[in-house]
Formats: C-alpha cells, sequence, structure tokens
C-alpha cells in the first residue's frame, strides 16, 4: 500500500505522547495481570477507541482485575457491579426515592455513572435489567423519573463479562445489547510458566499490593482524540466494507466454503467498529496509518459477537472464528 501520499495529521508530539501513554498503560497492566497479553491488547485498544467490550472465559482468569487494573492505571472511577437474576434495572442505572421531609420524591443515581463498569457475569441478569444498559452505553445518558442524565464526560467505558460454560439461569445477550459492544475478546488459560508466576506474586503480596496511577483520565482522553486523527486510506475503508458485507451476503463471495453456516450477518456498526479498532491497533504498532494487518488482527473481536451461526454450525462443531477465517481468506487483501 502506498503511503507517500498520505496526510498524516498527527504531529511528532502528539505521537510520542501517544505512545508514552500507551507505555504506561502496558506497564501497569503487565504489574497487575500475569500473561493475557491478548486481553491487554484489547482492553487498552478498546479505551483509546472509546468503545464497549464484552469478555468471555470461564471464571478465575483475572478478568475484574484486568478491568480494575485498566482503571487505577489512569485514577479513574471505578464500579463493578455483580449480575444477578433478581438485580432490577434501578439497581445499576438508580432510581427514585420518596423524601418525607420534603413530601417529594428525588432521583438516586445508580453505580453506573462511573468511568469504569464492570458488569460481571451480565447474561446473569434479566432482559429488562440488560436493555437498562442500552441507552448509557449507546447514548450515553439515563433517564430516571422522566430525567436525563449525562455519563462522564471524559470518559465512560462498560467491560462485561459472561461465563460460556453456565447457562442455567442466564439470559443469553441480544443482538442488539451485544452490538453495543465495539469488541467482544474470548480469553484462556494460562500457560504453566505463567501460573507459576501467578502463584509467586500471591506468595511475595505482589498481586494484592496498592499502586499509585501513572496517568488521569485526561490522558487517555487526549489518546482518544489522538486515534481518531489516525489516518485510514479509502482502499482500507473498501477492504473493511467488503469483509462485513461479505457476512451477509457469503453467496457471492468466491472460495467461501463455511457460508452455509451463516445465519446472520453484521451490520454497519460492524464497520465502524473495524475502522476505530483499526486504528487503535495501529497506534498500539507505532504507526500513524492503518494497514491491512491491523484489520485483520482486529477481525475476531470485532466480528465474533455479530455473526450469528446457524444449528449446522453446532452440530458441525464450528467456531465462529473458523467462519471469520474463511471470510478474510476469501476476500482479497489490498
Amino acid at each position: 500500500m502506498d503511503i507517500s501520499q498520505n496526510k498524516i495529521t498527527i504531529t511528532e508530539d502528539e505521537f510520542r505522547y501517544a505512545q508514552d501513554v500507551i507505555q504506561k498503560l502496558s506497564g501497569y497492566f503487565d504489574a497487575k495481570v500475569v500473561g493475557q497479553q491478548q486481553l491487554k491488547f484489547s482492553l487498552i485498544g478498546a479505551i483509546i477507541a472509546d468503545g464497549h467490550i464484552l469478555i468471555e472465559s470461564v471464571p478465575g482468569l483475572a478478568k475484574t482485575t484486568a478491568a480494575k487494573a485498566i482503571s487505577d492505571a489512569v485514577d479513574g472511577k471505578f464500579a463493578r457491579i455483580q449480575c444477578t437474576p433478581d438485580l432490577l434495572p434501578g439497581d445499576i442505572i438508580g432510581t427514585q426515592i420518596f423524601n418525607q421531609a420534603t413530601g417529594k420524591f428525588e432521583n438516586i443515581l445508580g453505580p453506573v455513572f462511573a468511568n469504569f463498569v464492570l458488569l460481571d457475569e451480565v447474561n446473569r441478569s434479566s432482559a429488562k435489567t440488560q436493555s437498562a444498559m442500552l441507552e448509557a452505553m449507546q447514548e450515553k445518558q439515563v433517564t430516571i423519573g422522566g430525567t436525563s442524565y449525562h455519563m462522564p464526560e471524559d470518559i465512560f467505558i462498560v467491560i462485561a463479562t459472561q461465563n460460556p460454560i453456565e447457562q442455567e439461569g442466564t439470559y443469553p445477550l441480544s443482538e442488539a445489547q451485544t452490538d453495543r459492544f465495539l469488541i467482544k475478546e474470548v480469553i484462556t488459560y494460562p500457560s504453566a510458566a505463567e501460573e507459576v508466576e501467578i502463584l509467586s506474586r500471591i506468595e511475595t503480596g505482589t498481586i494484592d499490593r496498592a499502586t499509585p496511577p501513572v496517568l488521569t483520565i485526561r490522558d487517555v482522553d487526549k489518546v482518544q482524540d489522538i486515534v481518531e486523527k489516525v489516518y485510514v486510506d479509502e482502499v482500507i475503508k473498501w477492504y473493511i466494507s467488503s469483509i462485513v458485507v461479505a457476512s451477509r451476503r457469503p453467496d457471492v463471495v468466491k472460495g467461501l466454503e463455511l457460508s452455509r453456516y451463516i445465519r446472520i450477518g453484521a451490520s454497519p456498526r460492524a464497520s465502524i467498529a473495524f475502522l476505530k479498532m483499526a486504528k487503535a491497533a495501529a497506534l498500539l504498532s507505532g504507526r500513524t496509518y492503518v494497514t491491512p494487518e491491523d484489520v485483520k488482527r482486529v477481525s475476531h473481536q470485532v466480528l465474533r459477537h455479530r455473526i450469528g451461526l446457524n444449528y449446522s454450525a453446532v452440530a458441525d462443531n464450528v467456531p465462529v472464528e473458523a467462519v471469520i477465517d474463511g471470510i478474510l481468506n476469501a476476500v482479497k487483501a489490498p
């Protein structure tokens, strides 16, 4: 790809500033979490791209620790909401309480008014409670008793987790809900060496040791502005569009052998997520322009929760990642 004609609007000072922020975030994460480098990439990428992230894994893989580490690194306000079947919308966004002294109802804001909101095991809350987050995630505001309240103006990121192995007493997220998440990350068990490192850190008390923040919310806000300036060539936009359209019209893509497994394709939000995450990936790689490799690198995170598979895929044990790889192989990169 010829980038000689690119009009890069990121200044050298802005680039150095962004790289310094990214390095400090990365170092703070590594000090608190052992391994999970893919999760680190996704968390930092989603945050500087100003998007929400859905994390799926079995229990005990440091999802909460990772989310808290990112919040602590920038001295942000952190709220953890443990989702259960009896959780009500008011428990998240807030509710009205009658004040006997004044004889009037007062609006009490819920824990969602934070910079980083961890919805732990979000699929254990009811559909009504899940839907209460739609307005907050998409419009960055909530409505209580007819009055609208805006989320924090600088940073508002929802980090939701779900457990894929226990389905009893759970309420699977709807397509409308999952589509609001910029990306979905799936994390796996640590290696044997990483597990030994975890034991060593527990033994020495390193994991529980308080560490002062290395950045501020304002630093993240500035980097979000810088990420928007990352250059994306027109051919890259066509490449992104071709991938997303292929998920909707797999029958017209030559060589897409797994097309029979696709039930529903990705929405235009997938293209927007590709654009945002590819820019973040480029900056995380130390570049001010997006390459096709950046698009490929974030393809699983962007598409795995937006492509719906049919029962044949379940019967044949075909994961969504295999279908995504099939689309990437079928769509020619620039």
